[in-house]
């Protein structure tokens, strides 16, 4: 597939890395002369310096036998512009980055579509939505819905106190009549290795384990896992990035109790006019001794998505050692997952992957509709829209010739939400849920197309 990406920053080399890992033919342009050099000497793609918005650099970069065009700069109006032009000019599909999440809400009511702009991503809208997502989800260090929760995956760290320690997955799912919940990955305490678990994979103590769960799955792992549950509902934000004032509203709108810390004294004022309904404060969240007076030590969920990787880390190590059940931190540094996670820090987020994410599925053969790379894990869930003629139609789960390293996580029938064992039968129009480690993406396809 020929993919022409524009912008060469954060999101846009990220894009690209991961991209040109697929095999992929990647074109990336870009203005800045020191990102393409960078871009160039560490991956397998074409560069061209120039204007995203100019026609010549376009038809450089051989739009019209382009399949898809990403704009990704740091200009929402550049984004919309060559989007536009891109279609005009051939691209088959278009997908443009903003920032104004008005847009997105309005999608439909705007009609995007026939100015030439296919979709549209907001990377701290995602990493909104990814946070709010977190705190209805306490106790799980990822998550992600299918279907608007009808499937969930859920990851969870294995604690001594976790039931089925030193129980094999066959006999986990044992404990319960009604099967509610899958693991579909692992790992290992102190190792890199994703394991995609069969029936008689162990559960052992600190295990990483990433679980779809269908209706009532969470509460039943829940139990499983040893964790109490605690209502989230006083949240302290710090940073009044876009990510802090769109995560802000969102909480405020589900009723959460926000607090929102900003330093600077201008950007705090018009933050305070935004949101009437949460207490913003102007004061340096690096500070204990603020943090204190807004009684850090009472509150459930703690989030920093400041602009500054280590600011984030430190200041939720802080609210931790204050006793916050729940830390978020924003890190653009992807090589900070292992370490932050492993000193004590709930869960880490990241616009570039999360971006990527929505992204991938557009460059899977099949009818993906839905897509995420497990965090610090080298696996990818995949869902299908299963198709009349796919090899996998009108056929038992068990008789399938389906590669060792994947593994069904869960299938989405009737808007009903199911997990399926053996002797379950695939029929067209179901939505199917498939984790798998890289090397074997391409034979999973082959199953869906």
């Amino acid at each position: 597939m020929k993919i022409i990406i524009a912008g060469a920053g954060e999101v846009g080399f990220h894009l690209a890395k991961l991209l040109s890992f697929e095999s992929q033919e990647i074109t990336l342009i870009d203005n800045k002369k020191d990102s393409l050099v960078y871009a160039g000497e560490n991956l397998d793609i074409k560069t061209i310096k120039g204007d995203a918005t100019s026609i010549a650099t376009l038809r450089e970069g051989r739009i019209e036998d382009s399949e898809l065009f990403i704009a990704v700069t740091s200009s929402e109006t550049t984004n919309i512009t060559a989007c536009v032009l891109a279609k005009q000019l051939g691209a088959k599909r278009t997908i443009a980055r903003i920032s104004n999440t008005e847009f997105i809400e309005n999608k439909e009511d705007l009609g995007f579509s026939k100015f030439g702009i296919d979709e549209l991503i907001s990377p701290e809208s995602l990493a909104a939505s990814e946070i709010e997502l977190l705190l209805n989800q306490y106790g799980f260090n990822d998550t992600y819905e299918f279907e608007e929760g009808k499937l969930t995956m859920l990851g969870l760290r294995l604690s001594r106190t976790a039931t089925f320690i030193g129980k094999t997955v066959k006999e986990a799912a044992e404990l319960y009549s009604e099967l509610h919940f899958i693991p579909i990955a692992i790992q290992r305490y102190g190792t890199q290795y994703t394991i995609i678990p069969r029936g008689d994979t162990i559960f052992k103590e600190g295990d990483k384990v990433v679980f779809i769960t269908s209706k009532g799955g969470d509460e039943e792992l829940f139990d499983l896992s040893g964790k109490v549950k605690v209502e989230i509902k006083d949240v302290m934000i710090l940073g009044g990035s876009q990510i802090g004032l769109k995560t802000a509203q969102d909480l405020c709108k589900s009723k959460f109790n926000v607090k929102l810390v900003e330093n600077r004294k201008a950007i705090a004022e018009d933050l305070a006019d935004e949101l009437p309904n949460a207490l913003v404060i102007c004061g340096d969240g690096r500070n204990v001794d603020i943090l204190e007076e807004e009684n850090i030590s009472q509150m459930d969920a703690f989030i920093s998505v400041t602009g500054n990787s280590e600011t984030n880390i430190m200041s939720c190590l802080l609210a931790k050692s204050k006793g916050v059940k729940k830390t978020i931190a924003l890190v653009e540094n992807m090589d900070y997952y292992q370490l932050s996670q492993s000193i004590g820090i709930d869960t880490l987020i990241n616009k570039k992957l999360l971006a990527a994410n929505t992204i991938f599925r557009y460059i899977r053969k099949g009818e993906v509709v839905a897509m995420t790379k497990l965090t610090n894990m080298n696996a990818e869930l995949l869902e299908f829209v299963v198709k009349p003629n796919s090899k996998i139609t009108n056929k038992k789960i068990k008789d399938l010739d389906f590669p060792r390293s994947a593994i069904f996580g869960g299938v989405i029938r009737n808007s009903e939400g199911i997990i399926p064992l053996g002797d379950f039968i695939i029929e067209a129009g179901d939505r199917v849920v498939v984790c798998c480690l890289p090397r074997s993406i391409a034979e999973v396809e082959k199953f869906f197309a």
